[in-house]
């Protein structure tokens, strides 16, 4: 079968497109789907970079989302039928495992999985907007509505917002009620996110974020009483530089949000400011089965756009991981093989 490989770890160029891959084969409560549809992810990159204490097991196809029709059931397996549109839960939540770095993922033509990732995709959500889900705005969703509790009324600084999870993020928070200040690095970009809901913008690009926040919603005040300035709630996945600055967005008792670290893990911290404001920092892994259909639920009821931006061919999916990894992009990028 057509696949795209990575046999060693490093640049892109490491990603090699094949046209005789072995096609995987059902073995005992397993699956085989014909894959319709892949969305690249921040983590791709990062499996194909490699990463510290991480061991992945190559060669690998990479592609943590994927979606398609059930094209081969394994001995054991009931309650599917050949033909099915379904979405394979990336996460392994039995024995264990993430599609795309311990198993073959959704770079290629067929895809095996265990039947109990399944998900059904139901009618009114297509391959593309599905394989659009499950990492990105599974992760969203978790971050946004069980762990950070947004509420209405709110002020949401959501940096990232451009990206897969922060279109998501938009979304979510403004279905809560809250008022949302999207950082953008350009000014398409930041008009995109108007029209998604975003009630203000900040070029981050032209000015620095925290400055801008100072301006606009005045400095926060550390004493309990005293009308003080800044955010409720910062969305932080982005890491690095941009830390400290968040920290010191947030009004007293405010919370920051995090789900990953793209700019970097170990960031320059200050612990001044937690203490003194009071913050909340809450962290956000991943997301559960029921957020898949909680996502699906949204999409169908057209509470919640996918945004997506580029489509790719299988043959250049080295070109969608490399997008991804420059940022240069609104939303998800999907690859169709």
């Amino acid at each position: 079968m057509r696949a795209v490989v990575l046999h060693e770890h490093g640049d892109n160029d490491k990603l090699q497109f094949t046209a005789d891959y072995p096609t995987p084969k059902a073995g005992e409560g397993d699956v085989v789907i014909r894959v319709r549809a892949s969305s690249i992810n921040y983590h791709d990159v990062f499996t194909r970079r490699g990463m510290p204490g991480i061991k992945v097991p190559l060669p690998v196809i990479i592609g943590l989302d994927v979606v398609g029709e059930i094209a081969e059931l394994g001995a054991g397996v009931t309650g599917w039928n050949i033909g099915d549109r379904v979405l394979i839960d990336p996460v392994n939540r039995v024995e264990g495992g993430l599609m795309g770095e311990t198993q073959d993922g959704g770079l290629a033509e067929f895809c095996r999985a265990k039947a109990h990732q399944l998900v059904k995709i139901p009618e009114g959500v297509s391959f593309e907007q599905a394989a659009a889900l499950p990492v990105a705005y599974g992760t969203a969703i978790r971050m946004m509505n069980t762990i950070g509790q947004i509420k209405a009324g709110e002020k949401v600084l959501i940096l990232g917002a451009s990206g897969g999870v922060g279109v998501c993020c938009v979304q979510l928070a403004k279905l809560a009620g809250a008022y949302v200040i999207a950082c953008a690095g350009s000014e398409e970009k930041g008009k995109r996110l108007t029209e998604l809901g975003a009630d203000e913008i900040i070029l981050y690009t032209q000015s620095d974020f925290m400055k801008t926040i100072y301006e606009r919603h005045g400095k926060p005040h550390r004493r309990r009483f005293v009308e003080g300035g800044g955010v409720d709630v910062v969305v932080n996945f982005t890491g690095g530089d941009t830390w400290v600055k968040s920290l010191r967005c947030l009004k007293l008792g405010g919370r920051i949000l995090t789900c990953g670290a793209t700019a970097g893990y170990s960031p320059t911290e200050d612990l001044r400011f937690i203490w003194t404001f009071e913050l909340e920092i809450k962290g956000s892994n991943g997301w559960e089965r029921d957020d898949i259909t909680k996502l699906f639920d949204l999409v169908a009821a057209k509470k919640l756009q996918v945004l997506i931006d580029k489509t790719y061919p299988l043959e250049e999916a080295k070109e969608a991981v490399r997008v991804i990894e420059d940022r240069a992009v609104f939303g998800k990028v999907v690859v169709t093989p």
